[in-house]
């Protein structure tokens, strides 16, 4: 991911802590019940796409398991997986539970694959990478085979295997049908790109979202760091502090958070400063739709 440009500026030029919770104070983490139901998952989580495909890598995995920790510390709970993402379940679920956090978290991986049956393996196989005895939520990723699929994810959700269930995707090419899902289908989780990059989401599909009490979690926050490229060399504006933004990170963030059909966005990272300073994002009162439009005018939005 290309350099990410912190703000500072001589006024706001703070020490990371003074402007990072303890662990005592994470409760300041703001966080969002999921539609007909009383949990409330915190607005940022983790994304493990490329971040956690480590392997048996010693110095990676350890440098992953203080990231978790600290993750966790910040009150962040949801992490986002896949089968398709190398050795990220199984690092994951290594690192989770020897750190004992396995409880803690709120664990989504996905299946994507054909057949009914193929797709039962494929979430045997993340039961067992992850080291869970139930996953929190499965997701039936690019639509493929949803068909197929959604009857096994409702068989297992009636059984105790998975507590949600949902569809995923990340492709404006598949709103169409996206949005056919949703109308036709009850679901837990719907799982889409929304950034300042790529806002179209919320034309049809977030409205959408709340109106058939479907969470969401919006992936791609950054566009895969393009957002990054747009404000290189850019100084953040003064402003952005009035809006919770001590860096461009937050500003994305913050943007995406204050659409209200968004539960959680998931954000990666591999570095602690770029997971502390993501994770800031999520504290104190969130922005509402007028200063989201503020925030796309400080990016050149």
């Amino acid at each position: 991911m290309p350099a990410r440009r912190r703000f500072l500026g001589s006024a706001l030029a703070l020490p990371l802590m003074a402007v990072m919770p303890s662990p005592a104070a994470v409760a300041t983490l703001a966080t969002r019940t999921l539609p007909g139901d009383r949990l409330a998952l915190p607005v940022i989580g983790l994304g493990t796409w490329r971040s956690f495909d480590v392997g048996a890598d010693a110095t990676a995995r350890a440098s992953l398991g203080r990231l978790l920790g600290r993750f966790a510390e910040l009150g962040g709970t949801v992490v986002d997986s896949s089968p398709m993402y190398g050795s990220a379940e199984s690092v994951l679920g290594d690192l989770a539970t020897e750190r004992g956090l396995r409880r803690r978290l709120f664990l989504a991986t996905k299946v994507w694959t054909q057949g009914r049956q193929a797709g039962i393996a494929q979430m045997e196989e993340s039961l067992r990478r992850l080291r869970a005895p139930e996953i929190d939520l499965m997701q039936i990723h690019n639509l493929v085979e949803w068909k197929q699929h959604l009857p096994t994810l409702r068989a297992w959700k009636a059984a105790g295997r998975i507590r949600y269930l949902g569809i995923s995707h990340y492709s404006s090419g598949a709103y169409a049908e996206v949005e056919q899902v949703l109308r036709s289908e009850k679901l837990d989780f719907l799982q889409i790109n929304y950034s300042l990059a790529e806002p179209d989401s919320a034309r049809r599909l977030l409205p959408l979202a709340a109106e058939r009490g479907i969470a969401v979690i919006a992936n791609r926050p950054f566009a895969e760091g393009a957002l990054f490229d747009t404000v290189k060399g850019k100084p953040l504006p003064a402003a952005a502090a009035e809006h919770g933004c001590r860096s461009w990170a937050q500003l994305f963030l913050r943007w995406i958070l204050a659409h209200p059909a968004v539960t959680c966005t998931i954000p990666a990272s591999t570095r602690l400063d770029h997971l502390e300073d993501n994770m800031a994002a999520g504290l104190g009162p969130l922005p509402d739709f007028k200063e989201q439009k503020a925030l796309a005018r400080m990016a050149g939005f």
